[in-house]
């Protein structure tokens, strides 16, 4: 797993990589960021790092889900793709602004299936996977991570709104540009320092959802968007439990 933190009010980061049974990897990179002098720590030595700071393991068997094993499985067929198996699966992302304007963004992913040994990916990656100034904003992605690490998709879209775009269309801007320039396909979440937001995606869906003004605001196909109360959202989700 890979997880990303950082604060848009100093540029403080930190971040995870290759990092085994621990259920919330964004906790383990936000210490790296408050508890140590570095951005990155990856695999053993991030693990030895997560036992310092009594970072709770999980067995590994508890994170494997029937679903994820078929589909390792048809990935191992000589005529499968990977990367079409991928297109479903969640990374999982934030952005943030609160009342005195600071904003600040997270992400965190399983990377990808099939993938080399030693393989890492965007979302570790400062700049990439999200990036947070207060100056202008922030944003997190998600989608084929080499295609973001080569365009630097997170910073990209906040160079757009250095230029006066909103997040709409600085998001849509930077992912028009990674697929002509790359052909990689995403998505991001954003907002700017005005609290304006964003989710846009060139994938076919991405789940996405947002509160503003005690409204939440939610969806999953383009142009779909759906609003409820966060109370009444709150209330069917307990409900539900």
């Amino acid at each position: 797993m890979d997880a990303i933190i950082m604060d848009g009010k100093n540029l403080d980061s930190g971040a995870v990589s290759a990092v085994k049974c621990i259920a919330n990897p964004i906790k383990l990179a936000r210490l790296v960021m408050e508890k140590t002098k570095h951005m990155l720590l990856t695999d053993h030595g991030a693990h030895l790092f997560a036992q310092a700071m009594a970072i709770p393991e999980v067995p590994g068997e508890k994170l494997i889900t029937e679903r994820s094993r078929e589909r390792w499985k048809k990935n191992l067929e000589p005529d499968s793709n990977p990367e079409e198996f991928q297109k479903d699966l969640g990374t999982v992302g934030a952005v943030a602004i609160d009342s005195e304007g600071n904003v600040a963004c997270a992400t965190s992913t399983g990377g990808l299936s099939n993938k080399l040994i030693g393989r890492v990916g965007d979302t570790a990656c400062i700049g990439s996977g999200g990036y947070a100034d207060n100056h202008f904003g922030a944003t997190s992605t998600t989608g084929h991570g080499e295609s973001i690490m080569k365009v630097v998709l997170a910073r990209l879209i906040l160079y757009h709104m250095e230029q006066g775009m909103s997040p709409e269309v600085a998001a849509d801007t930077a992912l028009d540009y990674m697929k002509t320039r790359v052909g990689g396909l995403g998505g991001v979440i954003v907002v700017n320092k005005a609290g304006e937001w964003a989710a846009r995606f060139s994938t076919k869906q991405m789940s996405w959802a947002t509160v503003e003004d005690d409204n939440l605001h939610y969806g999953i196909y383009a142009g779909e968007k759906h609003t409820k109360p966060v109370d009444e959202a709150l209330a069917t989700e307990r409900e539900g439990l």
